[in-house]
């Protein structure tokens, strides 16, 4: 087990540094959960420790071959496994049996062993799996963006059930009592949306009187855009009061300095000295306040791919997607733009955070004024009071 944690190590900073991103799909989140596959299927089919091993091996090498092509990546992932397994002394037996492993995820291949069903069902794990439309997603954006085929919605639907009914089977009994139910949900899933894509073919009156709901859109838009704009001015005026408070507060500070302390050393003005400290008190307490009312708070969020597909991350703020490569960023986000629920969510995200932020600063900035106003009001009656009792 020390060399499949040495394989994952080795596949995970490989894929980070030298796979393209236009793999969407066969990335580093797609190998690891066909590594988990093979282990979960080869624990319910009384697979050997030795075996699973070597199981697991093949899982985190097969896809490997796409740092260098997309055709026959198979063959260049054989090579890549080969290299490491010698490299880390690894006998020829099993260097042939992961590199048999391997080959047998070559699309339309026939498993003959236990072991090559296993190999087989866990590559396809995600038909079998209730985030099934969530990978078929990325393979769709991966496709496009390799130049293998580009499907309208329509054909993007035949392709995938003509995919899951006539040309994919499992094999192994495990998968077929866990999975094989859950892909026939999903293809009776991909079946209904194409019903409804076929009656949206069919042009009716009723139709037609849908078609005008689409300026709800246009209304969603000037109504963010508004309150958006609104939020951002209240947030000047406030930057511009704590702006305000901090000018005037520093300029009380510089007169007292420069002004009031000096003389206070004359036995005559000793009287001045405790007026004197109370409005500067005053005045440093205002000032941190404002300082506290404009100060830029900003959180990172992390957040991982499964995040994203599951639409619980808004790529609007800069806090969340700093961090991002530009590739991946830019296409997350074309992928939002085609997505009207996902779009208006993170935008009612962003003005629910706006409208946080405004509360604390409004918060901070009346507490400021108060503070302000009490202090001005102590000085004066501080000072009246010495001056009478000087």
């Amino acid at each position: 087990m020390k060399l499949v944690k040495k394989a994952e190590l080795y596949v995970t900073e490989l894929f980070k540094n030298v796979l393209e991103f236009k793999y969407k799909y066969h990335d580093v989140t797609h190998t690891k959960n066909v590594v988990n596959a093979v282990q979960e299927i080869g624990q319910h089919e009384n697979i050997s420790e030795k075996d699973i091993e070597i199981l697991q091996l093949a899982a985190w090498f097969h896809d490997t071959g796409y740092i260098k092509c997309k055709d026959g990546h198979e063959g260049e992932s054989v090579k890549i496994a080969t290299t490491f397994l010698v490299a880390n002394e690894v006998d020829q037996n099993t260097i042939d049996a992961v590199s048999n492993l391997i080959m047998a995820t070559v699309f339309n291949h026939e498993p003959k062993t236990i072991l090559e069903k296993v190999m087989c069902d866990s590559d396809y794990y995600h038909v079998g799996s209730d985030a099934y439309f969530s990978f078929l997603k990325e393979l769709r954006t991966e496709w496009k963006l390799c130049d293998v085929a580009i499907f309208s919605e329509k054909e993007w639907l035949n392709e995938n059930i003509l995919f899951l009914k006539e040309k994919h089977q499992f094999y192994t009994n495990y998968a077929k009592e866990n999975w094989e139910p859950i892909k026939q949900k999903n293809i009776q899933i991909l079946e209904e949306k194409r019903m409804e894509k076929n009656e949206d073919l069919v042009v009716t009156p009723k139709k037609k009187k849908k078609k005008k709901k689409k300026k709800l859109g246009r209304g969603v838009e000037t109504l963010f855009r508004v309150t958006i704009t609104n939020h951002t001015r209240l947030s000047d005026i406030a930057d511009s009061k704590a702006n305000i408070l901090l000018s005037v507060n520093a300029v009380i500070i510089s007169v007292a300095l420069s002004v009031l302390i000096p003389k206070l050393d004359s036995p005559g003005n000793i009287y001045l000295t405790l007026p004197t400290f109370v409005l500067l008190f005053f005045s440093v307490i205002s000032i941190v306040f404002a300082i506290l009312a404009t100060r830029p708070k900003v959180t990172s969020t992390e957040f991982t791919k499964e995040d994203i597909l599951n639409k619980k991350v808004n790529l609007l703020f800069f806090g969340n997607f700093y961090k991002v490569p530009y590739q991946d960023y830019e296409d997350e986000i074309n992928k939002m733009m085609l997505d009207n629920d996902y779009l208006y969510n993170s935008l009612t995200k962003d003005l629910h955070y706006l409208g946080i932020i405004l509360d604390r600063k409004y918060k901070l900035l009346r507490i400021t004024y108060n503070i302000f106003m009490v202090g001005i009001v102590v000085s004066v009656l501080t000072f009246l009071y010495a001056y009478q009792h000087s």
